[in-house]
């Protein structure tokens, strides 16, 4: 009781001496505090120590909404097509659905959001401490609650239920994950520690996204706890030690949503779901991307004619899963790339690639919408844009992006590549970020078209038509060569090869 009344009169003291005000100072507590025998006794030793601090001792659905809901969603810009959350405290684990493109869906997901108390610090106490017979007793009545809240969602929401009925029925249909608290976190961790893709680029669990049969694999992840004698990045001494709890809270869900798909880690809690809650619902339901990219009102229109034009040199409907294909230009990410293909202009083509792979990881850090694959989809579109003029050692991080980028879609890497290369072609005609979207929609047009190659490859086939004013302000050989010698790179291990022809209009 006084170590925790002593950790908080520091946290007070510390946000007093940056300037915050004791009446913005806020506590939050959880499920430890709920059933605190002691918990009178506590909240006067916290207001002795702290000048009068209260605490707020949160209600399961309102710590649902502060957690599972709002501090998952700090992370990111949306979730349009509805997803589990799940929150794995020290106390507690609470699951709810959420599916941001609904009204007031932050409250109806709290309001259908259930509490367990079998969090992680919890649940490892009966492993520890416990008979094998009353072990048994918890974990089925943890296993029952899971299955009983997922009955519960399905039952409420009909996105939710129709997963579930097209699963029973046979279909592919699966159920995307997004979890967060310190527990989940550590699975992330453990799941990362062991990635495929090794060593693994983007050194942080938040927004970190494995594919559902990546995901199930409880069993495997404590033997490696259990085995492994070194340090994992992002496990502590103590989450190394809640691990088998961790793991078998990971079971329940899993033996209740048999069809689990993608499962993304999010690095937000109930501090940042308060303070998204106290953000205007404009503010806090708009992309921050955008505002990263910083698009003046006068700039719309070039933006979006970039855009437009950047679109224009993919294949029209020829490809079917072209349109679901995660690239910088389907996934919000838009502005904020055309914003930096003029950005370093003038280096040294080598240091521009370099400083693309390694700047897109570690810009922004925390910024929602700016996940694992966010980031692996710049780095490697700028990375091309310069024309992929790397070294041996940012060749390993460059082939740990695009098999990021992969385990989102089998060949969406080429497409990453492909569209930095043309955003090349752009930059050689407009070396400057033009002024004038009229000007830049007149003097350069793409066209493409697919087609197979006797090795069975997809052929890309891109057509640049330059007016004759843009042709004159370019070496054509040099456009056509720069083309050439990124595509080199988009074949590499790809079902695609591209091509490129240029035309100069009268």
């Amino acid at each position: 009781m006084s170590d925790v009344a002593s950790a908080l009169s520091r946290f007070r003291q510390l946000a007093l001496l940056h300037g915050v005000p004791q009446s913005q100072i806020l506590i939050l507590a959880t499920e430890a505090m709920r059933r605190a025998a002691n918990g009178g006794q506590m909240l006067e030793a916290i207001a002795a120590a702290t000048d009068g601090l209260g605490v707020h001792i949160l209600d399961p659905a309102v710590e649902t909404l502060f957690g599972a809901v709002m501090g998952s969603r700090s992370g990111l810009v949306d979730v349009p097509t509805g997803a589990l959350f799940l929150d794995l405290g020290g106390g507690s684990v609470q699951m709810t659905w959420v599916d941001t493109s609904k009204a007031g869906y932050e409250l109806d997901a709290a309001r259908a959001g259930e509490s367990l108390p079998y969090g992680a610090a919890k649940l490892t106490k009966v492993l520890q401490q416990q008979s094998a017979h009353v072990q048994a007793q918890e974990i089925r009545t943890l296993q029952d609650g899971i299955v009983r809240i997922y009955d519960n969602l399905c039952t409420r929401f009909t996105a939710l239920n129709a997963i579930r009925k097209a699963y029973e029925a046979g279909e592919v249909a699966t159920v995307s994950v997004y979890m967060c608290g310190g527990g989940c976190r550590g699975y992330g961790s453990m799941l990362m520690h062991n990635d495929p893709i090794s060593p693994y680029p983007i050194p942080s669990t938040d927004t970190y996204s494995v594919p559902g049969h990546q995901f199930n694999q409880p069993t495997r992840m404590r033997q490696v706890n259990d085995k492994y004698q070194g340090s994992i990045y992002g496990m502590s001494k103590r989450r190394r030690q809640q691990f088998p709890a961790i793991a078998t809270v990971i079971e329940s869900l899993i033996q209740a949503v048999p069809n689990i798909g993608r499962v993304t880690f999010c690095g937000g809690s109930n501090r940042q779901g308060v303070l998204m809650l106290k953000m205007a619902p404009d503010i806090r339901e708009s992309n921050p991307l955008e505002v990263l990219a910083d698009v003046a009102t006068h700039e719309v229109p070039l933006f979006q004619a970039l855009s437009t034009l950047l679109s224009s040199s993919l294949p029209p409907g020829q490809q079917p899963d072209l349109q679901s294909t995660p690239t910088v230009l389907l996934s919000g990410l838009s502005s904020l790339f055309i914003r930096k293909i003029w950005s370093r202009s003038g280096h040294l083509q080598n240091s521009n690639s370099s400083f693309a792979l390694h700047d897109a990881l570690v810009c922004n850090p925390d910024c929602p919408g700016l996940t694992h694959l966010a980031r692996a989809l710049l780095a490697l579109t700028l990375c091309a844009r310069w024309g992929n003029d790397i070294a041996p050692p940012d060749r390993i991080l460059h082939d740990g992006l695009r098999s990021v980028v992969e385990s989102h879609q089998q060949g969406a890497s080429f497409w990453a590549l492909y569209l930095g290369a043309v955003a090349s072609v752009v930059a050689l005609v407009f070396p400057v970020l033009p002024h004038e979207p009229t000007k830049l929609l007149s003097s350069i047009r793409f066209e493409t078209n697919m087609s197979e190659t006797k090795k069975g490859k997809c052929k890309v086939n891109l057509t640049i038509s330059l007016s004759g004013q843009a042709a004159l302000m370019v070496d054509v050989p040099e456009l056509a060569a720069s083309f050439k010698a990124a595509s080199k790179a988009l074949e590499e291990d790809s079902m695609y090869k591209a091509n490129a022809e240029i035309l100069i209009l009268s």
